[in-house]
């Protein structure tokens, strides 16, 4: 109902994170009531012992508390980190991507020039000079050699980067998910406390 509902907000407001301090202060009030009025010394020594109890209990459920807000401080200090790191790796993909497209256009450039060079050698065969042709074939040929062998590692070097790209997406995606379990289990885990609590106070 809505009057149980507004219960309920009032005593999680009045008890902050819910471990009971609320109850704790009623009982220290109530304890010091009745020490105040006790009337013999061994009541007033009894009274003075819950009194002691339940400052324990409060310190110690404050020192919890300061322990809590501490480890969630690191936690944050923790994950603007590895969101700094995915950053810094994701701008470095970029790059990456950014050096294998210069690549893949210098290989086209060779691939054209190998074209070029290719048209040129069939032109040279029908020089009448046989000689000095068969020199020009020969470097013609070293030369397509070695562009061919600057070509094979400018697809070779693509192909490890687009696999270290993969990798990369692949982790980003994983740590996401894992983030998103631990929020959700956290998520579960207060609103099991929440409930154990209501139902130890009904």
């Amino acid at each position: 109902s809505c009057s149980s509902d507004e219960v309920i907000r009032k005593r999680l407001l009045i008890d902050g994170d819910g471990a009971g301090d609320d109850r704790r202060i009623n009982l220290l009030v109530k304890s010091f009531i009745k020490w105040c009025n006790s009337g013999s010394q061994e009541e007033g020594y009894s009274q003075y012992q819950r009194m002691l109890s339940t400052l324990s209990q409060c310190e110690f459920s404050m020192g919890k508390t300061l322990l809590v807000y501490d480890m969630n401080l690191r936690e944050m200090e923790n994950y603007e980190k590895i969101y700094k790191d995915i950053e810094n790796s994701i701008a470095a993909a970029h790059e990456k991507i950014s050096e294998c497209k210069k690549q893949i256009l210098q290989a086209k450039r060779i691939r054209k020039n190998r074209q070029e060079y290719d048209a040129l050698a069939k032109v040279i065969q029908h020089h009448p000079d046989r000689h000095e042709t068969l020199k020009q074939l020969e470097a013609l040929g070293k030369e397509l050699q070695n562009l061919s062998h600057i070509k094979e590692n400018v697809e070779d070097k693509l192909e490890l980067r687009r696999k270290q790209f993969h990798v990369l997406l692949s982790t980003i995606h994983e740590l996401q998910q894992t983030l998103e379990n631990d929020e959700k289990l956290s998520e579960a885990e207060e609103s099991q406390e929440t409930q154990m609590e209501a139902e130890a106070k009904q």
